[in-house]
């Protein structure tokens, strides 16, 4: 790790002069959660920092820096939101400079806070094989990574940035999670469609309306035009009721399918916890079986639901 950052620094310095900025990671006031950095100057490439801490998709500034050249390092699901803004055309590829890397996995820095007891003084954090391991005031601590981990990476299709310009490190494959745990869209598939319902209400009574999840979506860029909060036309009530909280849920997971990278975002934001990426999930699993299309792997290929055809060419062959 220590290696990459230092190959990392040395390309963005080198690619600098010929970019407005790079965005990249720095430490934060989160000690489990490193912040966005938006490099313009030399002297802000030593504030990089990369490691398992890294989790916020950085490909979601791209659409507002639209016009300016800039360099942006991405792990493997935030080059998937790349790909797709690209294929959207909400970005010029000609304008960004990708710098792309290998992600062992991203701390959930929720359950990893509760499982330390304590996270002051946290000196470093590093996935090593199935073990995550924090040094926390000089003592090494360890957690299994379906403890550690964030739910995305247990369902992660490819950890290397596979669209850049530059890759820094090794190739490797997702993180080895040797007991994966049992996803939240498994436990829903095994419930009735009365049980899901009442499971949806449930969390929806938890919600907050404080709208981070689509904030924080790369993809959801009509955020000043969002059906949630339009009067003309009214599609959702801003009474404080769970269905009406579910509705808003269903249009953004809708607004999304076929577009979702599931890279994590939304769920990462919401600081009530919800497990809000499971609709997508679950939406994404319905777009692969129809129209055999995996999000965010092929800049050339166009989302199957990004604009109307009376027959869809791509939609697989059946039997009905």
């Amino acid at each position: 790790m220590a290696s990459s950052i230092d190959d990392l620094k040395s390309a963005i310095k080198k690619a600098l002069p010929e970019l407005d900025m790079v965005i990249a990671w720095a430490a934060g006031p989160d000690p489990l959660s490193h912040t966005p950095l938006f490099i313009t100057d030399e002297a802000d490439v030593e504030r990089i920092e990369w490691d398992p801490r890294c989790s916020q998709n950085l490909a979601g500034y791209l659409p507002g820096l639209r016009g300016k050249k800039v360099g942006i390092v991405v792990k493997g699901c935030d080059a998937r939101s790349l790909v797709e803004l690209l294929q959207e055309k909400l970005i010029d590829r000609e304008d960004v400079t990708i710098f792309g890397l290998h992600c062992t996995g991203a701390v959930d820095a929720r359950p990893v806070r509760k499982a330390l007891g304590s996270t002051r003084g946290l000196e470093s954090v590093a996935v090593d094989g199935g073990t995550a391991r924090f040094t926390v005031a000089g003592e090494a601590k360890t957690l299994p990574l379906a403890e550690a981990l964030q739910k995305k990476c247990f369902t992660c299709t490819g950890a290397d940035a596979e669209v850049c310009d530059h890759f820094i490190g090794e190739h490797g494959q997702p993180p080895q999670v040797t007991e994966t745990p049992t996803t939240t869209l498994e436990e829903l598939e095994a419930m009735s469609m009365e049980e899901r319902l009442h499971f949806w209400e449930d969390q929806m009574t938890r919600c907050i309306r404080c709208y981070a999840c689509r904030s924080a979506c790369p993809l959801c860029v009509c955020q000043d035009h969002c059906a949630a909060q339009s009067r003309e036309p009214h599609w959702v009530d801003q009474t404080d009721h769970p269905r009406e909280k579910l509705m808003f849920q269903a249009i953004h997971a809708l607004h999304t399918a076929g577009r979702c990278t599931e890279c994590g975002e939304c769920e990462r934001a919401c600081p009530m916890g919800l497990p809000i990426m499971t609709l997508k999930q679950a939406l994404n699993r319905s777009i692969q079986d129809l129209f055999d299309y995996r999000a965010g792997t092929d800049p050339d290929q166009a989302p199957p639901l990004f604009e109307f055809r009376e027959e869809e060419k791509n939609i697989k062959e059946r039997e009905w």
